[in-house]
């Protein structure tokens, strides 16, 4: 359950190792909240109708930074690296975009994206853009005990550290989904907006004081 989870998110499955590469230093989490640590967004994934069936091998062969296996997945997968993001574009003229910190970046890569396929000659438009999930992150400084924490809330929560070292924590409102490591480093996944993300922190921060390991 927990690694479909980090590939429902985007989410690679040496999290531990990830988390370091990618977090922000002390200074940027604190900035927002000098009272303590904030979230920062990890990942943005959004989605667009280009509103025109493509042709995928034509549009693999002709592009750079593209791939297209159409028996191992249906979609080309295409790059850019400013923003630094992935597209997954469908012949029904669908577009997924991932790997954007802000909305901001989010759209602008999928216009890049989008007017790529335009200059092979299809009559793209770019209809619908959203923003279908984002992903924070954080470390609050301090380990956690996750054992104590699922007797507490296991109506709200999975832990099967058998399977896999994190605790899946379904918040209901605002409505995502955190994972929460023994280490104190966590992952808040499904908001629409980042409004969410800080709100479930400042949520499961008085939780996981509770569960505090001194």
């Amino acid at each position: 359950m927990a690694s479909q989870w980090l590939k429902d998110n985007q989410l690679p499955a040496n999290f531990h190792q990830w988390f370091e590469e990618n977090q922000a230093p002390d200074s940027e989490l604190m900035s927002d909240n000098p009272s303590g640590p904030v979230p920062t967004i990890q990942n943005i994934v959004s989605t667009v109708n280009l509103a025109c069936n493509l042709n995928l091998a034509e549009i693999s062969l002709k592009t750079m930074n593209s791939e297209y296996n159409p028996k191992r997945f249906s979609a080309v997968i295409m790059r850019i690296k400013e923003p630094k993001t992935t597209a997954l574009i469908f012949a029904s003229g669908k577009m997924v975009c991932t790997g954007a910190k802000t909305e901001q970046e989010s759209r602008l890569a999928a216009r890049k994206f989008a007017r790529v396929v335009q200059k092979l000659g299809f009559p793209v438009r770019f209809n619908g853009f959203r923003i279908q999930n984002m992903v924070g992150s954080c470390d609050v400084k301090f380990p956690v005990r996750l054992e104590n924490m699922i007797c507490g809330h296991e109506v709200y929560s999975v832990y099967e550290p058998e399977i896999f070292p994190g605790l899946i924590y379904r918040m209901k409102k605002p409505r995502v989904t955190i994972l929460v490591f023994a280490s104190g480093k966590i992952v808040i996944a499904g908001a629409k907006k980042k409004e969410d993300i800080f709100t479930a922190f400042d949520n499961i921060y008085p939780v996981l004081e509770q569960y505090k390991r001194v």
